[in-house]
Formats: C-alpha cells, structure tokens, sequence
C-alpha cells in the first residue's frame, strides 16, 4: 500500500532572475550567470504582482484583525503581503499536521484497499506542529 500522492498548488509571485551569458574564449563552453536587477526593481515588481493577486484569506479578514491588534495603513498591498504571510503560516502547520498525523497512523493497517485515506485535524497532530512554530497549546482533559 502507498501513501496517497499529494499535489502542492503554488503560486509564484515574483520571476526568475534573467540570465545573461558570459563571453567565452573560442572552444569553451559559455556558462549563464544571473544578472541581478537593482534592488528597488524586483521589490516594485513584487508589490505589482501583489496587487493582482487574491489571497485566500480575505483582505477583510485580515484588515479587520490588523486593526482589532492596533495596526492601521491605507495601502491594500500590505494588507495582501500579511494576508499571504498568514496563509503560508497555517498552510505549513497544516502540512506538518498531516505529516503528525500520517506518522500517528502509520502502525495502524488499512482495510480499504486502494482507496485513499482520508485523514481529519486533530488537536492531537495540530499540537506537536504548532509546539515547531512556538505556540504550545493543551487538549482539556475533559470535554462536556
């Protein structure tokens, strides 16, 4: 039996650098180094890209939060870089979840046979992932 195969979407937000050949004498090969741009480029394309893109977690969700915590800004692209930052912190603690969880049950034989498991977010695999991020939470002992 195999683990299930997962599929990771990304979304890339900024492009490779450009690369530029270095001149070579006759007979050696010719090897590509990249060519940085100037710094305030890349950082203002980044914003450009930003403002066309959605996050998941909406702009607000996240507004709303940023100002309950003090922070006010009138510039949506920073509300959309925290948004992002947001959601690349729960997608890696839900990823090390799973990755808990898939240890957790590893000792534990399938009865479906080629079906893919299916696995559900406990605070028994989100503990351990978020104890990684310095976030230390307890199970109550009992649940009425």
């Amino acid at each position: 039996m195999s683990a299930p195969q997962e599929k990771e979407s990304t979304t890339q937000l900024s492009r490779p650098p450009t690369q530029a050949k270095s001149s070579g004498t006759k007979g050696e090969a010719t090897a590509t180094m990249p060519v940085q741009a100037p710094p305030g480029d890349s950082l203002d394309d980044f914003f450009q890209q930003l403002e066309d893109y959605t996050p998941t977690i909406p702009d607000a969700v996240t507004g709303y939060y940023l100002s309950r915590a003090g922070f006010e800004t009138d510039d949506p692209r920073i509300i959309r870089l925290i948004s992002l930052a947001a959601q690349k912190f729960v997608s890696d603690v839900v990823t090390d979840a799973l990755q808990h969880a898939k240890m957790r049950g590893s000792g534990q034989s399938s009865k479906k046979g080629g079906k893919d498991k299916r696995y559900t977010l406990t605070v028994e695999d989100l503990a351990p992932a978020l104890s990684e991020y310095g976030i230390h939470i307890k199970k109550p002992h009992y649940f009425t």
